[in-house]
């Protein structure tokens, strides 16, 4: 899950009509024709099915982009060339060359040729065709994450929807691939076969962690969203009037633009409200929306902070995408339309017009760039444009992206320097208040050296929402913007301070096993030969290789790995134990970890037990144990048991009911003080570890450690009563030894041995006359 941060003005106010000056020089781009070689177009030209011009700029490779118009364009080297229009090979029998959407995706670019979609690997220089659409389709969606390096900015640039546009959404089908277009899926949309209406697009909208549905019906339309909270609920409904482009604003900051002829709508929150755009016509001319103004939308392009509008009445229209409001200003003064221009931002602050150009001579067709400095016209003082309000406003974590996981915290700085006499109005927010909470203090920190007051925005403190009720992460961009006051549109090149923050699990996290004391330290083990090649065996009495706790038929050495165990922990047997874990990140101890975790003795070694059972542990259900997490886990391996597939006997939403209260409770940690019990055995134990509380992290926090069991004597061979009877026989003897003597010395001594004598007098008498 990912989460914007953004720290930026309120408000970037637009200002007067601009038509004062010339907007821009054009000139002409022509390579490679100084020699008359000529290229040859292979395969299928391709153009666009829109009777406008679109641009689409790759927003992290900034010299990457493809042109849709009467041909296709695609550039390297951000149009410094003269290029070939675009084909796709015969091979591909694309059937008629006509595209109806495109996108690029890292290093792919996507087409849809006749209801299919197409891959062109620009840096392999090869075509394919996506696999796993079975139905046709018309337009592919999807975004690109500039954090090269994150593992969950990769996930949301292979991420792509492929879809029909205007198919009965009860019954359409829709495609999803996470690979980068290559393989699609069908996709399962909740309840989608209840749904109303027709299909106007399907987004994946990472500030919220949805994937959003455009449904169409009766000429009104709005977003349908497939997570908590948001899927109890509609976006608010908006006119839709004609086939409404959809732009994406890069960043992944939420930001939608609609456009068509005669109408230029704006999300911010990922398509939760839709508004028209505002435009400025002269310093007391404010239109509510663009189609008051007359004019027809011809091009539109957009960066992460700004907007730009090119119509056929050769007008150019500009505005900043703010956070409460934004409203376009005008520019005119040249003729700057034409049926083959489109627009695209080279920078902050700067738009470019392009048109291709055909020659007679080659087929490679030239460019001709108008380039319009945004920045210098709105410094003309005749444009009465407002005055920026800010000197400064600077984030140590602008453009950068960030992880917080449950229990976490970030503590992030900015730095505002307001123009003299201006006040400031300090706001903070998070793209998805659903995931993060926010804590903000600003304080003065000094003056500059003209006396200005510097104010520091400290620790937009983003924190885990104590509202979040579902333990499990989804692939999100969660944006945490600031702003500071209403900047005016002087300068463009002071936008929003905005962090990407990844609400998942922070892969600096990991789990160490205390040792204080070890086996090694003791002298019990010799670490030197524990590296040198070291192994033990384990009586095939005390092993069970499938976990089920029987016995074995052969005995199994085993070999020690130093390197990854180190030396054993020293545990007597007869004394309870419970490990203690600790909880590092970046080389740094953070906290002994309460929460909840299991054990599992690698080898299958049984000889230990715990000191609660599910009666004595209080539970509510009958507890889980690795018996039956093995025998669900199927192909996922042994050790499974995991924060993902746990549940607590405590939580009285759990229906299982107790039905053998005396099994061993195998959980530690926790609530209960449960304990694990060794056996009469000495030896090492190597245990796997799981933290299995679902609440502690979104991480699947694990390791292995070992363990040494001494003080335990050796168990006899020979049976019990075979030694105690023998024993007690001898003991007896010896006791006899001493007491009879003894015994005959007094009176009743006396008359027993009297009595013994008279009694062998008369045994011999009668064996006498027996005799005779």
């Amino acid at each position: 899950m990912l989460v914007l941060m953004l720290v930026a003005a309120t408000t970037l106010q637009p200002c007067l009509f601009a038509s004062a000056r010339q907007l821009c020089r054009t000139h002409m781009v022509r390579t490679g024709k100084v020699f008359h070689v000529r290229q040859q177009i292979q395969g299928d030209q391709l153009y666009f099915s829109s009777m406008t011009s679109h641009l689409i700029k790759h927003p992290c490779k900034k010299n990457i982009a493809l042109y849709l118009g009467r041909r296709l364009f695609f550039t390297r080297d951000n149009f410094r060339s003269s290029l070939l229009p675009l084909s796709i090979p015969t091979s591909m029998k694309a059937g008629l060359p006509e595209v109806t959407s495109a996108h690029i995706a890292g290093s792919v670019l996507l087409l849809v040729v006749s209801r299919k979609v197409y891959i062109y690997n620009y840096e392999a220089n090869y075509w394919n065709t996506s696999i796993g659409i079975e139905h046709p389709v018309s337009h592919v969606s999807g975004d690109n994450c500039c954090y090269s390096g994150h593992p969950f900015c990769v996930d949301i640039s292979n991420s792509v929807f492929a879809y029909l546009h205007g198919d009965q959404i009860s019954q359409t089908n829709i495609y999803f691939s996470n690979n980068g277009g290559f393989r699609y899926q069908k996709f399962a949309y909740e309840k989608q076969a209840e749904l109303v209406g027709s299909l106007g697009g399907i987004f994946y909208f990472h500030s919220l962690s949805q994937v959003g549905l455009l449904l169409i019906d009766q000429g009104k339309a709005r977003f349908s969203y497939s997570e908590h909270p948001l899927n109890f609920s509609f976006g608010l409904p908006f006119d839709y009037n004609g086939t409404l482009n959809i732009l994406i604003t890069p960043g992944q900051k939420g930001i939608l633009i609609f456009w068509f002829e005669r109408s230029l709508l704006l999300s911010r929150n990922s398509g939760q409200l839709v508004y028209p755009v505002q435009v400025k016509e002269g310093p007391h001319t404010l239109l509510s929306s663009i189609s008051e103004a007359n004019v027809t939308i011809y091009s539109v392009a957009a960066n992460e902070y700004e907007l730009a509008v090119l119509t056929r009445e050769n007008n150019l229209y500009y505005g900043s995408l703010g956070i409460l409001s934004t409203s376009l200003i005008k520019f005119t003064g040249q003729n700057i339309w034409s049926q083959e221009a489109a627009l695209m931002f080279t920078d902050v602050g700067r738009v470019e017009i392009l048109v291709p150009l055909s020659d007679p001579v080659f087929p490679a067709f030239d460019f001709e760039k108008c380039p319009v400095n945004i920045q210098a016209i709105l410094m003309d003082p005749q444009l009465q444009v407002d005055v920026c309000k800010v000197e400064l406003l600077q984030g140590e974590f602008d453009n950068k992206m960030y992880t917080i996981d449950m229990n976490s915290e970030l503590e992030l700085t900015a730095l505002m320097i307001p123009r003299p006499g201006m006040s400031l109005v300090p706001l903070a927010m998070v793209s998805n208040p659903h995931s993060l909470g926010l804590q903000a203090v600003i304080y003065e920190d000094g003056y500059t050296y003209d006396g200005n007051t510097r104010h520091r925005l400290l620790r937009p403190q983003v924190l885990e929402n104590p509202e979040r009720t579902w333990p499990w992460p989804s692939p999100q961009a969660e944006h945490f913007p600031e702003a500071a006051a209403p900047l005016g549109q002087s300068r463009p090149q002071l936008h929003l301070q905005t962090a990407l923050i990844s609400v998942g699990c922070d892969q600096e996290k990991k789990i160490v096993i205390q040792n204080e004391i070890s086996a090694c330290y003791n002298g019990i083990l010799d670490p030197v030969g524990l590296q040198d090649n070291y192994s033990y065996v384990i009586e095939r009495d005390a092993y069970d290789p499938n976990f089920q706790g029987q016995k074995a038929s052969e005995d199994l050495v085993v070999h020690y790995h130093y390197e990854k165990l180190g030396c054993p922990h020293l545990v007597y047997y007869n004394t309870p134990w419970k490990p203690v874990v600790e909880l590092w990140r970046e080389g740094k101890f953070q906290e002994v970890i309460q929460a909840e975790f299991v054990l599992l003795e690698v080898n299958g070694l049984f000889t230990y037990t715990y000191s609660l059972t599910a009666n004595t542990a209080l539970c509510r259900s009958q507890p889980q144990n690795w018996t039956t997490i093995m025998s669900d886990a199927g192909d996922k391996g042994l050790f499974s048991w995991n924060r993902e597939n746990y549940v607590s006997c405590h939580d009285p939403d759990n229906n299982a009911p107790l039905m053998w209260p005396d099994v061993p409770y195998q959980i530690l940690g926790g609530p209960t003080a449960n304990k694990v019990i060794f056996e009469q055995r000495n030896g090492i134990y190597i245990f796997y570890i799981s933290i299995v509380d679902p609440y502690y992290s979104y991480c699947h926090l694990e390791t292995t450690f070992s363990v040494y069991v001494y003080g335990a004597f050796p168990l006899s061979v020979i049976p019990t009563a075979v030694i105690i009877i023998p024993l007690v026989v001898m003991l007896l003897s010896v006791w006899l030894v001493y007491a009879i003597p003894k015994l005959l010395h007094t009176e009743k001594g006396l008359r027993f041995k009297s009595f013994w004598a008279h009694l062998c007098r008369r045994c011999r008498k009668a064996c006498f006359r027996g005799g005779n």
